[in-house]
């Protein structure tokens, strides 16, 4: 039997931390892949030595020395976190039909990659499936036997997805007034208090309070009424919380540093596409439970599940 090679392109959002950077490109260089399309976003003028840094993350990607097609799309200019990934995202699926993306601090086990394609080309017409992530925030609870589940979450610290899905992206979130004034959420989440989260949360992303691009492609898939694909074991740790996190500036975040696991093949797929609603209500509890003290509260309510 032939060795599994990738054929998926790959994108690769990159910014100013050429050490996570590193680590995540080696982790892109074994995996081979056949297209490499790296977004980059510019040095703002008023941060001192950040134009340096830029440039020393941006001299990674010229040590690809496998047989890849190189496209960049990089900024001269800062576009913040928002803009440049969510323009980036638009130029890749522009570029290709389908990508596996990672972020400069999201560092994955090697089965990730196949993980994503296996699970891109078997997905690729349904219509009912966004995304496929390779974070779980489940803190090892196995939800089912196997190898993956499905959310109404689309998770991005390592994620693939397609053209099709991306198409239904918008970062300006028009269609938020005629959701919030119809009381769609409530449909949607059938949780009052997920509904008093997410309105406070779409409606600071509509008010342009947070720049960011992923609480837009969660609305995305709340709208479409369509799941994302969850591995069952975390794929991707995420090696940015810290200093020079543009979202991730804690470092005692129980999300930062969850090690990453490899998952077994072949995959075991679910029988039936039906959401995961145990799964969703601990990731809705924990990771998106934006009340004050939030960290010091998830901790204690995992410690509290775990035992």
């Amino acid at each position: 039997m032939c060795a599994w090679q990738l054929q998926t392109p790959v994108a690769f959002i990159i910014f100013k931390r050429p050490e996570t950077t590193e680590q995540v490109f080696e982790t892109i260089r074994q995996a081979k892949p056949p297209k490499l399309l790296v977004i980059a976003d510019g040095p703002r003028e008023d941060r001192l030595g950040e134009a340096e840094e830029c440039a020393a993350t941006r001299s990674i990607i010229e040590r690809v020395d496998w047989d890849c097609e190189v496209i960049k799309n990089y900024s001269e200019i800062n576009l913040g976190c928002g803009l440049r990934v969510s323009s980036g995202l638009d130029w890749v699926f522009s570029q290709v039909e389908e990508a596996i993306i990672l972020e400069d601090d999201c560092l994955p086990d090697p089965s990730f990659f196949r993980f994503c394609e296996e699970l891109l080309e078997r997905y690729r017409y349904d219509q009912r499936i966004l995304a496929i992530s390779g974070q779980n925030v489940q803190f090892g609870r196995k939800r089912t036997e196997d190898s993956y589940y499905f959310s109404r979450y689309t998770f991005c610290w390592g994620w693939a997805s397609w053209r099709r899905a991306w198409q239904y992206y918008d970062f300006t979130m028009k269609l938020w007034p005629e959701v919030r004034d119809g009381g769609w959420l409530q449909d949607i989440l059938g949780d009052v208090k997920a509904v008093q989260v997410w309105t406070k949360v779409f409606q600071a992303m509509y008010d342009g309070e947070i720049d960011t691009w992923d609480y837009q492609w969660i609305f995305t898939c709340f709208i479409q009424g369509c799941l994302g694909v969850v591995s069952n074991v975390n794929l991707v740790s995420n090696i940015g919380h810290g200093v020079g996190g543009t979202h991730t500036g804690s470092e005692t975040s129980p999300f930062g540093n969850i090690p990453a696991e490899a998952v077994s093949f072949p995959l075991r797929h679910p029988k039936l596409v039906v959401r995961n609603c145990q799964a969703d209500d601990f990731t809705q509890n924990t990771l998106f439970d934006y009340a004050p003290s939030l960290f010091k509260r998830v901790k204690r309510r995992i410690k509290k599940i775990l035992l």
